[in-house]
């Protein structure tokens, strides 16, 4: 490795020739992961995708299993916010706002639909929602970063 290859140390953080620094690159990994996990539960919820149900079928489960009336309107909140808020955070778009609704979606799930049953999502618990509510709600805290699309555009992140 040449001397202009190596990685120099700033603030504790190695950062490379380009200017990226190891905490902008894992948290932008961590907000794409995030995104593109969620994004297809929305899926499953809206459209039927991936094995889901479909509005009407999800929307007929929220009423029945859990509760939630009116049904649509719970089922396409949670399915948009999964959806939409899962490809915005992907991207980096509208951060924040993205984040704290992915945090009340599974906040809800975890603590209203699978507290019943136990922490490990292998029996239904929370484990899940849980996880990705904690981690959407460090993302409301840091934001997008500097590789986002609400970085892009020159909004705050």
């Amino acid at each position: 490795m040449t001397s202009s290859t190596i990685p120099t140390r700033t603030a504790g953080l190695a950062r490379s020739k380009s200017g990226l620094d190891t905490d902008t690159i894992a948290w932008t990994l961590v907000r794409a992961a995030t995104g593109l996990i969620l994004a297809p539960h929305g899926a499953q919820k809206l459209f039927g995708w991936f094995g889901g149900h479909g509005l009407v079928g999800t929307a007929q489960f929220f009423e029945q299993s859990l509760g939630l009336y009116p049904g649509l309107l719970f089922a396409g909140a949670a399915g948009l916010t999964e959806f939409f808020g899962g490809l915005f955070l992907a991207f980096g778009l509208l951060t924040r706002l993205s984040a704290a609704a992915v945090v009340a979606v599974m906040a809800y799930a975890a603590f209203g639909v699978h507290l019943a049953n136990g922490f490990f999502w292998t029996n239904g618990g929370l484990e899940f929602p849980l996880l990705w509510g904690l981690v959407a709600l460090a993302l409301v805290i840091r934001g997008g970063g500097p590789l986002s699309a609400d970085a892009r555009i020159g909004w705050r992140y």
